[in-house]
């Protein structure tokens, strides 16, 4: 696959169209997260996050798309690929939307959401890449 790192793990890696049955979409990653080890809040996070991005492909990415998914002992990523090649690198970090804007509300979010976000771009596609570390330090009281 192209985009995935050396010495991945081939079996781990999960691949769907994305769809607008977001649902099962999400149900995916949900359930492959919680085998990889995420849990509590970083598990919800990564699931809303991985849907706003189907989301941006369905509605601005040319309707259709795949997500892959896979982890090694570290992280969870998470690839998001649409069929149009809109978004480009300086996409991200988003900067806050206006709280009377219609729109722009899902890439900030996502950047909020996860621990690494980038995009990247080529002819025909965007490739959104989510991470989430698997093992955070603990926050300091």
């Amino acid at each position: 696959m192209d985009g995935i790192e050396e010495g991945k793990v081939e079996d781990q890696l999960r691949q769907w169209p994305i769809t607008d049955d977001l649902a099962a979409l999400r149900e995916h990653v949900h359930n492959y997260a919680v085998q990889a080890g995420l849990t509590g809040t970083r598990l919800d996070d990564v699931v809303i996050a991985a849907n706003e991005a189907a989301i941006n492909v369905l509605e601005h990415g040319g309707g259709s798309g795949t997500l892959t998914i896979w982890h090694d002992d570290d992280h969870l990523t998470i690839d998001i690929v649409d069929n149009a090649g809109r978004l480009r690198p300086d996409d991200v970090p988003r900067p806050r939307p206006d709280p009377h804007a219609p729109r722009g509300y899902g890439l900030w979010l996502i950047g909020l959401l996860c621990d690494t976000v980038s995009i990247e771009q080529a002819p025909g596609h965007s490739r959104v890449r989510l991470s989430m570390t698997l093992h955070p330090a603990p926050l300091l009281p």
